[in-house]
């Protein structure tokens, strides 16, 4: 499998906006395919579980896949992707999630997006970083730019050192703008690529991922 697993510090870091980037970028010299193999807090709209996420993906591609084939496990409660299944008396494994992950055409490039931070459970027994080495994929380790972002990050690519993870890129994401230099603080202490996202360097931002995916 070709790809790329995005993957962050936490919840509510930009995992998917970032990876709709990623996918946008990428469609333009290749096939991608999108998974998201689990998402909780789920909307209920007419009895029918949405995942946002997913849809927002999705609708990322240059050719979007049924929203069932890119995210076939949903649940409604806010929680891990272990709590949210065990809660609805189901056993969620590893090996389901990572079948979830596999595309048909082994040329295909497949971004899979985890659920919650690197080390959060998605699964019994199970860590998105787990599910990461069980599909060989390299990291996008997502991290926001704020106060603290430079512990979270070393944090995480010490997390992915341990399990012999591949790490891609870091990238920060600058929702709000500050003037805190995180980037080149977290430089100093790794040798993976440190990729600044924010609203108004994206074509900077772009050239950067290429020039580490290609």
């Amino acid at each position: 499998m070709k790809g790329l697993f995005v993957s962050g510090s936490g919840t509510h870091v930009g995992k998917t906006f970032v990876a709709q980037q990623l996918i946008k970028l990428l469609s333009k010299s290749r096939t991608v395919k999108v998974r998201k193999p689990l998402e909780s807090d789920c909307e209920n709209i007419a009895g029918k579980l949405v995942p946002k996420d997913a849809e927002l993906l999705s609708q990322a591609c240059a050719q979007p896949e049924a929203l069932d084939v890119v995210c076939p496990f949903r649940f409604e409660v806010c929680a891990s992707g272990e709590k949210a299944s065990t809660d609805q008396g189901a056993i969620l494994t590893l090996n389901q999630l990572a079948d979830a992950c596999q595309v048909s055409d082994a040329d295909d490039f497949v971004i899979v997006e985890g659920a919650g931070g690197l080390y959060s459970p998605i699964a019994s027994h199970a860590l998105n970083s787990d599910l990461a080495q069980a599909l060989k994929l390299p990291l996008v380790l997502v991290v926001k730019d704020e106060l603290g972002a430079v512990n979270q990050a070393l944090l995480c690519l010490q997390a992915a050192k341990k399990q012999n993870l591949t790490v891609a890129m870091l990238v920060l994401n600058q929702i709000t703008p500050n003037t805190l230099e995180n980037a080149a603080a977290i430089a100093q202490y790794t040798r993976v690529a440190v990729v600044e996202f924010n609203a108004i360097n994206s074509q900077a931002f772009a050239q950067r991922v290429l020039s580490l995916v290609e």
